[in-house]
């Protein structure tokens, strides 16, 4: 009997095992007890109401998603590879190319936690602790800016996270409004008059990474010194110590890279100290991308209105760059993290 008849027959055998009465025929298996069908029913559904008892805070998810997430899916859940984005694609639902992320798509935060807890990590699933579960899952919402750095997600309050694409689902009335119409024998020839032809192509979704946008002119384009003059001496003048203090929070987000302040060190980025209104590409023993090297040869400085840019999106901002950061969303974010490096010198 070749391999492949006799790999059909097993599978035929342990099919039919699968009936408690067939299976004492052939004296094999047994019903599965209630505690053994507990210890794999692990679904959460949108209810919540499977829910384990836990809980875990943004910046102990950090943590444990350093460690055992961001191999595959990036220190700030942006992706690596082809290794799926968990972040991002806020605005791209109705776009040719949508990217469909845990914050942008996902409309059910039970989904996210369901799907950690009985798949993660790769190759090792179903070793986290349901604390660790919750810390993750909320490391990812504040990854995709919908809770703060101080946040805590538990059993009590996951419900209440408002997913942003709650509301852009519809329920599924095929079997009211449409099965009906399917009923009866169907057609199995010369059904049409017409000749059947291609009228359109699907689409087809690639996980391939995509050439980044063109990069913007302004990143190539020095600043004019009359500009620098006028600007300065408002914007030290208006200088905000709380807004430093929010920026602060926001630059967590760069310490895996980035060191400020006295004793700063290069890491996988530069030393961002006195960044604000220096020379692109000018930290002494860095070795910096070559798009960053041609933008500084052109004059780039990095003025409050070009971090703004840069630091809203640098991918699209400057192509080439070796920043994996994919971005800050919010405004609010931007203006804060600035003033933060304004505030920090040697």
């Amino acid at each position: 009997m070749s391999r492949f008849l006799k790999s059909a027959a097993l599978i035929t055998l342990l099919a039919a095992s699968a009936s408690p009465g067939l299976a004492q025929g052939f004296g094999l298996g047994r019903p599965a007890l209630p505690e053994e069908i507990a210890a794999w029913n692990h679904d959460i559904g949108p209810s919540g109401a499977d829910l384990p008892t836990g809980a875990g805070t943004v910046l102990g998810g950090e943590e444990i998603f350093a460690e055992k997430c961001a191999s595959c899916h990036g220190d700030f859940a942006e992706g690596i590879g082809n290794w799926p984005k968990l972040a991002g694609g806020r605005g791209t639902l109705d776009r040719d190319d949508p990217l469909k992320t845990v914050g942008s798509y996902w409309p059910h935060l039970t989904t996210a936690f369901d799907y950690i807890r009985r798949s993660m990590p790769y190759g090792n699933a179903g070793t986290l602790t349901d604390d660790e579960v919750y810390a993750i899952t909320a490391y990812i919402l504040y990854s995709n800016d919908l809770v703060d750095d101080e946040f805590e997600l538990s059993d009590q309050n996951l419900l209440d996270v408002k997913m942003p694409n709650a509301d852009g689902f519809i329920v599924d009335d095929r079997a009211k409004a449409e099965y009906a119409q399917w009923q009866g024998a169907p057609c199995m020839e010369n059904c049409k008059d017409a000749p059947a032809k291609v009228t359109m192509r699907a689409m087809v979704l690639d996980v391939t990474p995509q050439e980044e946008a063109a990069e913007p002119e302004a990143a190539a384009e020095p600043v004019a010194a009359s500009d620098s003059t006028e600007t300065e001496p408002s914007a030290a003048a208006a200088f905000d110590p709380e807004l430093a203090k929010a920026g602060e929070k926001v630059f967590r987000k760069c310490k895996s890279c980035h060191q400020i302040g006295e004793g700063a060190k290069n890491r996988s980025g530069p030393i961002l100290t006195n960044v604000v209104g220096a020379p692109a590409a000018a930290v002494a023993g860095f070795k910096y991308s070559g798009a960053m090297k041609s933008a500084a040869k052109d004059g780039l400085v990095w003025n409050e209105a070009e971090l703004s840019s840069f630091l809203a999106a640098p991918k699209s901002y400057m192509k080439g760059t070796r920043m994996s950061f994919r971005g800050l969303n919010k405004q609010e974010d931007l203006t804060a993290v600035i003033e933060y490096l304004k505030s920090v010198g040697n």
